[in-house]
């Protein structure tokens, strides 16, 4: 039986971060791959050729943005990251002409959620800030010293969107004894409580919650939603933690509450990112600042080839993808 044509369309280093030697097999096993081509750009004869004779697009960061003439024999796209229709220059042409697509959002929620959990506990037993007085003081305080609102029993933290990233954070929370507020239009009551939490509007969330993690996709309702009224809401101590987008936050409006030092946020993106050289986020001591790490990284990438090589085999087979994508929804979900 003849395989299927397959083209990897990414960062040339990207492959062999994504792949490792059983990868590699099982990919070349389901369909005819030359694993010595990694076409970066679509306007080249050599990249054009590869491009018209492909029926799988395995695609990834920093792939090329491809019209659909360029691929008539394109079946599948199956997206190293979050959205597929990314590498796509009309996502809806793509969709009329059968074409399918996956993506591996869902292998990647996984560090960001663990990145999430890890700094929620850490915010609630006030870490950043007990380390600051610590070298301050050199003294031992004793728990007795501790705010009453600092620990992680019984402690309110709220999430904002129930997005993958935020459904994944929401089932790591489960093992622990804290009340868990959610905000999400898209949610009934009912099925928040599925996912262990209580639906409440967004102003109760940021007034009522210690910590405030922030999980919606960034969209032209989203942009700025954290704006300077909302983060007035957040009691003094709190922690906002972004590893959503930089724009879903009012920049200025947070700098601000920084400065006063009323509360604290973990940034893991910002909005420009990195931040200006002159921004205060790289100097204020209640700022945890990371380089977009949260998602996957180094051995991580790994867990992000395996999910592309399952559903590429999954496509082979003309089994149902695990985790497919609706290109007509994901190009209308653009933001603008």
């Amino acid at each position: 039986m003849t395989r299927p044509r397959a083209l990897l369309a990414m960062d040339p280093r990207l492959p062999g971060a994504l792949f490792d030697a059983g990868a590699l097999a099982r990919l070349r096993a389901a369909t005819d791959l030359d694993t010595g081509l990694v076409v970066t750009e679509a306007d080249s004869a050599r990249s054009r050729i590869a491009l018209a004779e492909t029926e799988i697009l395995v695609a990834g960061w920093d792939a090329p943005v491809v019209g659909s003439a360029l691929l008539p024999r394109l079946r599948a796209v199956i997206y190293a990251g979050g959205v597929a229709a990314t590498c796509l220059a009309d996502p809806e042409s793509f969709a009329a002409r059968g074409v399918v697509a996956a993506n591996a959002r869902a292998a990647n929620s996984a560090p960001v959620a663990e990145y999430t959990l890890a700094m929620i506990l850490l915010a609630n037993k006030n870490v950043l800030g007990a380390e600051r007085e610590y070298r301050r003081s050199r003294t031992v305080p004793g728990p007795l010293a501790a705010d009453p609102r600092n620990g992680n029993y019984r402690q309110t933290v709220g999430i904002v969107g129930a997005s993958t990233v935020g459904r994944a954070v929401l089932a790591l929370l489960r093992s622990f004894d804290l009340d868990v507020l959610l905000h999400d239009p898209t949610l009934t009551p009912e099925q928040a409580h599925e996912l262990g939490a209580r639906l409440v509007p967004l102003d109760e969330l940021m007034a009522a919650s210690g910590v405030v993690s922030l999980h919606q996709p960034l969209t032209p309702d989203t942009r700025g939603q954290i704006d300077g009224a909302a983060l007035a809401l957040l009691r003094d101590g709190a922690t906002l933690i972004n590893t959503a987008r930089g724009a879903v936050v009012d920049q200025n409006a947070l700098v601000a509450e920084l400065r006063s030092g009323r509360i604290t946020a973990v940034l893991d993106v910002t909005d420009p990112e990195p931040p200006a050289t002159d921004s205060e986020l790289w100097t204020l001591d209640n700022v945890v600042l990371t380089p977009h790490l949260a998602g996957s990284l180094g051995g991580e990438l790994r867990r992000i080839g395996d999910a592309v090589t399952d559903e590429v085999e999954r496509f082979t087979s003309d089994r149902p993808f695990a985790h497919p994508e609706d290109l007509v929804a994901s190009a209308h979900a653009r933001v603008r």
